[in-house]
């Protein structure tokens, strides 16, 4: 009897799980798929690379996740080079639906970090800081080949 009660709990968490499986695959966010891409490159000062990473990881990763929940895009990856003679050390991918979405990109980034943190001269000092890390190295929009 206790192996049947067993056996047929296992069938059932079975069931859930697919059945769960199935409808996160039917999801419209699983299935969302972009036709546009802005991709940041960003080059690491001399001796600072470790720290930009943090910088990503601590600051600018929950501001990406904030403006994510806000429909900023669908998703964004940031690859890092490890040639040393590469003219970026750090490259942004966002994905965007469409070039609608890319025109709120920048403003949605920005609310979403306001909304992080609220205090403006503290907002300044973060910028200031990210400026010691790093500098611009060039950024592009793509379309992508569907």
């Amino acid at each position: 009897m206790k192996l049947l009660t067993l056996s047929a709990l296992l069938v059932i968490v079975i069931l859930i799980n697919t059945l769960s499986l199935q409808v996160n695959m039917a999801s419209p966010r699983v299935a969302e798929r972009g036709s546009v891409a802005a991709i940041y490159y960003w080059r690491a000062k001399p001796g600072k690379l470790e720290e930009y990473n943090r910088y990503i990881r601590e600051v600018a990763e929950p501001i990406d996740r904030e403006a994510k929940r806000r429909g900023a895009f669908i998703s964004v990856t940031t690859y890092v080079s490890q040639k040393p003679d590469s003219p970026w050390t750090h490259m942004r991918i966002f994905i965007l639906k469409d070039r609608a979405q890319l025109e709120n990109l920048s403003k949605v980034l920005d609310a979403a970090g306001i909304r992080l943190q609220p205090d403006e001269a503290k907002r300044k000092a973060r910028a200031e800081y990210a400026a010691t890390l790093r500098d611009a190295a060039g950024q592009e929009v793509m379309d992508i080949l569907k």
